[in-house]
């Protein structure tokens, strides 16, 4: 008889074909966000998908976040967010396979009609992450077809708005009860290039925006210009800057300039309305990515306490905070790690490597709840986000496997919780 890895690649390699048309079929469809459209349309692709796999469906409105329900100024009646849930088996034991729908805006229409070239799909969206919720998809599908005896129960959880933060998708459903009540563990499709994401880096991300006065060139003496005052506040974190940049995360990311800390700064400036008036406001983006070894709250206060004692100084200034997010580390030793580590290696016959991904993921909503998260999915992420997206149908056949083999190990017994 064959071993279960090996079973489990013969039946995905049978869904070969569907997995590559219903990748297309989801690229085709534009659900760009921002500014966050064709939700609809692409949830109910994904819920036929998963009834085509012999599973009960459902897609479900995600209510607004609390602010725009309470804020007057708020968008009376904004685009419905869709969020598509399926379960796979029964009991208290959950492992989630999480992933988002919506893509970054295309740099041209032609992204979205997908090309098959050398066994890949190019196309916007396809690695991050439409080609990993199909590998997500067909796992939860062959683990009903090889009738794998689980103790507990896959859910798969489809959302948006992932690309500007979760506020309005994975946010909600958290703070709603609606997601991973019992989640032993939580997958991700993010595009690791055959590496496991067991870490993060935090963020904290605001606007600031510096008050002057207007007034005509020629009597410019009577304004106050925005643009220097915001020149001032620059300095002041480019400072901190310094001592931000001189740490180092012991978690593994190359190269070993990618492990120093960051404060991005000005990577959105706007301000005035001609050259020959003095601006009454500018303002810069400031974007400060937390390693693990450092704490949000901590960070956020530093950049505030810099911000707070240029006000006291006489620099009038607006801070505006649109982005907060945790970083998040799981041990390598912990049983999913394990369980998905071991998968790898049976599937790939290539041990993996355990990496900080650079940027903020999802996992943080379910780490801030105590329950693991990984990112591991098909897909690179040097080219998600770019013209040239494309996802490897050999990667996505591989992933398929390492979920339902890693669902298997951790759920039948042999990693216990």
């Amino acid at each position: 008889m064959l071993a279960l890895s090996q079973q489990i690649r013969k039946a995905v390699a049978a869904h070969r074909a569907g997995m590559a048309e219903f990748t297309r079929e989801l690229v085709r469809i534009p659900s760009e966000n921002p500014p966050g459209q064709n939700y609809r349309a692409c949830a109910e692709v994904l819920a036929r998908m998963i009834h085509g796999a012999g599973l009960r469906a459902t897609i479900e409105i995600i209510p607004p976040p609390k602010d725009l329900r309470t804020n007057a100024n708020a968008q009376s009646s904004p685009e419905p967010r869709y969020w598509v849930r399926a379960t796979l088996g029964s009991g208290k034991r959950a492992l989630y396979f999480h992933g988002h729908y919506d893509v970054v805006p295309a740099s041209s229409p032609a992204q979205f009609q997908p090309r098959d070239r050398n066994g890949n799909i190019f196309g916007r969206g396809s690695a991050d992450m439409k080609g990993g919720l199909v590998a997500m998809l067909y796992a939860t599908r062959v683990l009903k077809e090889l009738r794998v005896v689980l103790a507990g129960r896959i859910e798969l959880a489809f959302v948006p708005d992932e690309e500007t933060g979760g506020e309005r998708g994975t946010a909600v459903l958290f703070e709603s009860g609606a997601l991973a009540p019992d989640a032993i563990g939580m997958l991700t499709a993010e595009p690791t290039g055959g590496t496991i994401w067991n870490a993060s880096r935090g963020a904290v991300t605001m606007r600031v925006t510096a008050k002057g006065k207007s007034a005509h060139v020629g009597l410019s003496y009577r304004g106050v210009n925005a643009f220097e005052r915001m020149l001032v506040v620059a300095r002041a974190l480019e400072k901190e800057k310094q001592h931000i940049s001189a740490r180092k995360t012991k978690f593994r990311i190359d190269p070993g300039a990618a492990r120093r800390s960051i404060l991005l700064l000005g990577g959105r400036t706007e301000g005035g309305t001609n050259f020959n008036v003095v601006p009454a406001e500018c303002s810069f983006t400031v974007d400060r990515r937390i390693n693990p070894e450092e704490d949000l709250a901590t960070e956020k206060n530093c950049l505030l306490a810099i911000l707070n004692r240029l006000r006291r100084s006489g620099i009038q200034m607006q801070i505006d905070i649109f982005q907060e997010g945790n970083s998040v580390a799981v041990p390598e030793s912990q049983p999913l790690a394990r369980a998905l580590a071991k998968s790898i290696q049976e599937i790939t016959r290539r041990a993996p490597q355990f990496e900080m991904c650079p940027g903020l993921l999802e996992t943080r909503f379910y780490d801030q709840r105590n329950i693991p998260a990984l990112a591991c999915g098909p897909g690179r992420l040097a080219v998600s986000h770019g013209p040239d997206e494309f996802i490897s149908l050999r990667e996505m056949e591989n992933c398929a496997a390492v979920y339902t083999l890693t669902a298997a190990k951790l759920l039948a017994g042999e990693e216990q919780i």
